[in-house]
């Protein structure tokens, strides 16, 4: 039975019930001789500030150096809306993504057939949705310097965020892009702001060079990001691939959330370069979803999103392709059956906890499994 190193983060807010269904189903991995994963288990975000005044400590972040795959739940909170910026909960996801170096933000955004009617679109605009959004995850405004406010006297301050990309930032996100275009269905589309950011004119330009060089036989599209936006609310089925910096990223696929039905469905992968030595990368798989500490601790939310990012994990960690398989035929039989939690509730549906979902998923995977 393969052994693998996973450290759990569950974070802030919902992040530890979520995380909690992640370990139901590893329990079910182990007992049924699958895969063996050796666990542990660290603070981060608001949680780690609590402990520490530090958003990540030293210590866990050699654990997730060393670690074969980081599952992360959610920070952030109002409890620490006052914190110094530096050591604010989002500051120990950031500090992830920037040390391992996971600069590609794979988020699927897929309808299950169950789900076709909670979308806000149409059932026709949306049945049989499956799209992914990749978004570049180190480099942009969220990183680029300087990054200040500035008290100019008489009342008045200026803030200050720096949009920069790099050559190389845009290659190696475009080369993932029309990888993961390549072994779906062949159609990639760039979004940027070319018409009034300068990024935007190289992300342009670089992202056509690497087309012309290495993907030649990929349908690749260009759209502005604005346009792109009202594109995926008006037909998002027109879309397979869509590759795309860190600030639009980020609000793009929170549009695409909606699609689905809810934040509670999207899981996403980051990843960084593959190692030339030993054919391994660094990965930490999270929901897109946020804290939602209006509903933490009271059972509510929606473990999917979680759980399929575990499920991503199995696809792009550890080979583990059918089991992955498994685990979305579960989730997709769970839902048939008419289960909900409150955020994707409909007329007729069984309105289930955090851990009867969990359960439920995990059942069926038992039966699959079979």
């Amino acid at each position: 039975m393969p052994s693998h190193k996973l450290l759990l983060l569950a974070g802030d807010g919902i992040g530890p019930e979520v995380m909690a269904e992640v370990k139901r189903l590893l329990a079910f991995l182990a007992k049924r001789g699958i895969a063996d994963f050796a666990i542990e288990e660290g603070l981060v975000g608001g949680a780690c500030y609590d402990a520490h005044k530090r958003a990540i400590t030293g210590e866990t972040m050699a654990q997730a150096h060393a670690a074969d795959a980081v599952i992360f739940g959610a920070v952030g909170g109002p409890k620490w809306d006052k914190v110094p910026f530096e050591v604010r909960p989002e500051a120990g996801l950031l500090r992830l993504r920037k040390e391992l170096g996971l600069f590609a933000n794979i988020r699927p955004a897929i309808v299950y057939p169950a789900l076709a009617d909670a979308s806000s679109l149409k059932r026709e605009a949306v049945d049989g949705l499956d799209i992914v959004i990749l978004r570049e995850l180190t480099g942009g405004v969220y990183f680029g310097e300087p990054k200040t406010i500035t008290d100019l006297g008489n009342g008045q301050k200026r803030a200050i965020d720096t949009q920069v990309y790099d050559t190389y930032e845009i290659e190696r996100i475009a080369r993932v892009g029309f990888e993961l275009a390549r072994a779906r269905r062949n159609k990639l589309t760039s979004m940027e702001k070319r018409n009034v950011m300068k990024t935007g004119v190289l992300w342009h330009e670089v992202v056509e060079q690497v087309h012309a060089r290495e993907f030649p036989n990929v349908q690749l599209e260009h759209m502005l990001a604005d346009a792109g936006g009202m594109q995926l609310v008006r037909w998002p089925k027109q879309f397979d691939v869509i590759v795309t910096d860190n600030l639009f990223g980020d609000m793009l696929s929170d549009v695409a959330a909606m699609l689905t039905g809810s934040l509670g469905m999207l899981p996403s992968a980051s990843l960084g370069e593959v190692d030339a030595k030993t054919r391994r990368r660094k990965a930490m798989y999270e929901p897109v979803h946020g804290s939602a500490p209006d509903i933490a601790g009271k059972g509510r939310a929606n473990p999917i999103a979680m759980l399929a990012s575990f499920g991503m994990a199995m696809r792009y960690s550890f080979a583990m392709n059918k089991q992955a398989d498994m685990l979305d035929a579960a989730i997709a039989a769970a839902l048939a059956k008419g289960l909900r939690t409150a955020d994707i509730k409909s007329e007729g549906a069984k309105i289930v906890s955090t851990a009867e979902m969990g359960a439920a998923i995990v059942g069926e995977m038992e039966k699959l499994a079979a």
